[in-house]
């Protein structure tokens, strides 16, 4: 792994475990452009979105790039700075499973009335 990527890669660990999952993003299409095919990388960037787009009431768009992400992150023998990808799976499940799944959107003034995400930090 070069300096660039492992550096990039523990500013959006940092990120990530603040809650900035918008800024996580960003880090990570950093290092999916360079590598396209690293699927790792790509499940972890839709999970960030998944959580993003919860953050805001976009229940449908979370359910879907979590669902993406879980199925890009099964996929994959990668790791990278010691991430386990199975807890993260793990991880991803908990929030599926609490996601509510017959609601699509729900409007700014109502967000709060929606189920915390469990936490999850990465080392």
């Amino acid at each position: 792994m070069n300096d660039f990527i492992e550096e990039t890669f523990r500013i959006f660990k940092q990120k990530f475990n603040k809650g900035d999952y918008y800024s996580c993003h960003d880090f990570l299409e950093e290092i999916w452009m360079m590598d396209k095919q690293n699927y790792l990388i790509k499940g972890m960037l839709q999970m960030c979105v998944g959580l993003y787009h919860y953050s805001y009431g976009n229940i449908k768009g979370a359910r879907m790039m979590l669902q993406s992400a879980h199925h890009y992150l099964t996929h994959t023998m990668e790791t990278m700075d010691g991430v386990n990808v199975q807890e993260v799976c793990q991880y991803i499940d908990q929030c599926l499973f609490i996601i509510p799944q017959t609601v699509e959107l729900v409007p700014f003034e109502k967000i709060k009335s929606l189920p915390p995400l469990p936490s999850f930090l990465f080392p």
